[in-house]
């Protein structure tokens, strides 16, 4: 007998691909995988040659799952964006599709053309546009100079001045931003920023799979029909998640948070325990109707690919 449709959540789109007339999908074969859903994975540019090395190996041992792409972050104010080039290159040389993160806060239209003009030349078009984080001390637009105050300013000039050829994804919050007091008001702004000409959106990292499925409905009760991938953080370092989850306003369920605590030192469980945690969360995901999985890697391939072999994802 024939497998039974998983169930889709209301509001959330059964898994499709994120093609689109932006996409560069027609100009290579789309890739073959055995997950229901597209995988993409995240990097950091490392900070130096042997990190450079190290990530390239990385990237063939991920390229196991046969990701659709992979992105590359872009330090505050820019800071990192040479190594980021440099990441970008390295990928594509090794036969895969590269989209840098791109960041504006901080940055001028004379700079970000050049960027832009770069990754063209390179034959990349696919990327991440971010407000961004400030260097330390500094306020979102502070400067009355300031050429960019939000990541909605970002797609609106690239759509302007480089026109439709770029798939551009954008940045979710399905706990909202940190920064933002008010729900319905961070909903209206990814709204928003999504109408200016975003063709997808990737999702700040969670563990509680109702604030996606929440977070869709009502952005879709806005009108936002792009496809939103879940992030999904590995648990590399439970301290660190933990860090990084306050520091974000992302809940940590008190259930997983007891249990990890009570594991102390035994790093074979807590290794066990988040592979177990992090598969299913991503198994109740794509049986909602999330149209991909984008995994926050921080340079290791082990717990992600540890991860899509206990879903059964991984050729």
């Amino acid at each position: 007998a024939a497998p039974r449709p998983l169930p889709v959540a209301p509001g959330c789109p059964r898994a499709v691909r994120r093609d689109g007339p932006n996409t560069r999908s027609t100009d290579k074969p789309t890739m073959t995988h055995s997950s229901p859903v597209p995988i993409s994975f995240e990097f950091f540019p490392p900070n130096t040659p042997v990190g450079s090395e190290k990530l390239k190996s990385v990237v063939q041992d991920l390229a196991a799952v046969k990701p659709e792409f992979f992105s590359v972050t872009y330090g505050a104010g820019g800071a990192t964006r040479d190594k980021t080039l440099a990441t970008v290159r390295d990928i594509a040389a090794l036969g895969h599709e590269a989209a840098p993160h791109l960041s504006c806060v901080g940055s001028t239209a004379e700079g970000i053309s050049e960027t832009l003009a770069t990754y063209r030349a390179q034959g990349i078009r696919r990327l991440v546009a971010l407000r961004g984080d400030l260097p330390s001390g500094t306020v979102v637009g502070a400067s009355a100079a300031a050429e960019f105050r939000y990541a909605s300013d970002l797609i609106e000039f690239i759509r302007k001045t480089q026109g439709p050829d770029w798939f551009i994804e954008v940045a979710a919050y399905p706990e909202y931003h940190p920064q933002q007091r008010y729900a319905r008001r961070d909903l209206e702004h990814f709204a928003r920023k999504v109408k200016t000409g975003a063709d997808s959106a990737i999702t700040q990292f969670f563990f509680n799979p109702d604030a996606y499925f929440h977070f869709v409905d009502e952005v879709r009760a806005l009108g936002v029909t792009v496809p939103i991938v879940p992030g999904i953080m590995p648990i590399h370092n439970y301290a660190k998640i933990a860090q990084f989850a306050a520091r974000d306003g992302i809940e940590i369920p008190r259930w997983m948070a007891l249990k990890m605590e009570g594991y102390l030192d035994d790093a074979a469980s807590v290794r066990a325990f988040g592979i177990d945690v992090v598969a299913r969360l991503c198994e109740r995901l794509v049986a909602g109707g999330a149209p991909g999985i984008h995994f926050y890697t921080l340079n290791q391939a082990g717990l992600s690919l540890d991860v899509c072999r206990r879903l059964g994802w991984l050729v």
